[in-house]
């Protein structure tokens, strides 16, 4: 490795896996660089090499064009009770008699674990914040993970086992993807899960997808709009409160440290949680979700049917700031 350079040198590591790549802003985890990370994230080395002569950028894999599926072992935080992700997952493993085999692991700088799993061919699986267990996150379509060699004030990221990543387990493609059945009844709020429906996953991730879109100006107001049209299914049962909680909030930082609003994660995290209550005085009845449904399961493009003004936010307006490096990582990072 180029020692003058390391976390190019990670980047060049992680995209010879031929796992697409971009930039996380210096010391960050939770920033990405460049907008439409998704799609711009890439695996040729001459375009990597131009955005890490810019700054010192951390590094992010796309878990879903890399087609992995990370699973996310979390630890207790501050004076939570509980086992860590690892013990929980472990526990979870030998009730199922289906031990978790090695692979490609990195460990986080909270003392948790990334365990990087291949998805099986025809599979396609989303973020699942809590779905398998307690403080047992999977990244995979949408999503991304810290990559090795990134370094935070918490510490860095270190890459533990280094073999290629195996297939993700047929019980653990299960617990990715169980959904919730729902109940018979005439009521207007008939679900109640801590696993979302068909409808409400497919409502969810596109109201995710907009945000991430948002239009340079509108950020605040798109992310509040998502946040009440998705409270409003929550209030309903079906969504569960912390996936969409941990959803949005994931979809609104990726607008962070651009040239418009959010400023920080705070104020992403605030407007998140003022539009979910909002919507979820407010819920929906079975007859409206049931009209729904064609687009939002159907069409897979979602628009918010809630207007804007009926979410009591106040957040500060897109304002300009600071972020002439993060532009010059947007275009490094643009083909020729």
């Amino acid at each position: 490795m180029d020692t003058t350079n390391p976390l190019l040198d990670w980047a060049l590591y992680l995209a010879a896996m031929d796992w697409p790549v971009f930039p996380l802003r210096p010391g960050t985890k939770r920033q990405p660089a460049i907008k439409n990370w998704e799609n711009r994230a890439t695996t040729d080395p001459a375009r990597l090499r131009r955005a890490w002569a810019a700054d010192a950028w951390n590094i992010a894999v796309a878990t879903g064009p890399a087609r992995l599926v990370v699973i996310d072992l979390d630890m207790p935080k501050g004076d939570e009770a509980g086992p860590d992700g690892a013990t929980a997952l472990a526990a979870l493993a030998e009730q199922r008699c289906a031990p978790l085999p090695n692979t490609f692991t990195v460990a986080t700088p909270s003392g948790g674990r990334h365990l990087y799993f291949q998805a099986p061919p025809g599979v396609r699986l989303r973020n699942s914040p809590g779905q398998i267990c307690p403080r047992v996150d999977t990244r995979s379509g949408g999503g991304y993970v810290v990559g090795p060699g990134s370094v935070t004030e918490q510490g860095g990221y270190e890459l533990l086992d280094e073999r290629d990543p195996v297939e993700l387990a047929a019980w653990l493609v299960q617990l990715c993807t169980e959904k919730a059945t729902p109940a018979a009844t005439s009521k207007p709020v008939a679900l109640r899960s801590a696993n979302p429906t068909a409808y409400g996953a497919a409502a969810l991730r596109g109201e995710c997808d907009r945000v991430r879109a948002a239009d340079p100006g509108r950020h605040n107001e798109t992310l509040a709009s998502a946040a009440y049209t998705i409270g409003r299914k929550v209030g309903a049962g079906l969504i569960d409160h912390a996936t969409a909680r941990a959803e949005l909030i994931a979809a609104g930082q990726t607008l962070i440290g651009s040239q418009h609003w959010p400023p920080n994660e705070a104020d992403v995290a605030r407007v998140v949680d003022a539009g979910l209550t909002a919507g979820a005085a407010n819920p929906v009845h079975r007859r409206d979700a049931a009209l729904m449904t064609r687009f939002y399961v159907g069409a897979l493009h979602p628009h918010s049917g809630a207007s804007t003004s009926a979410v009591r936010v106040r957040a500060a307006p897109d304002t300009p700031c600071a972020g002439a490096a993060k532009l010059a990582a947007g275009r490094l990072l643009s083909p020729d």
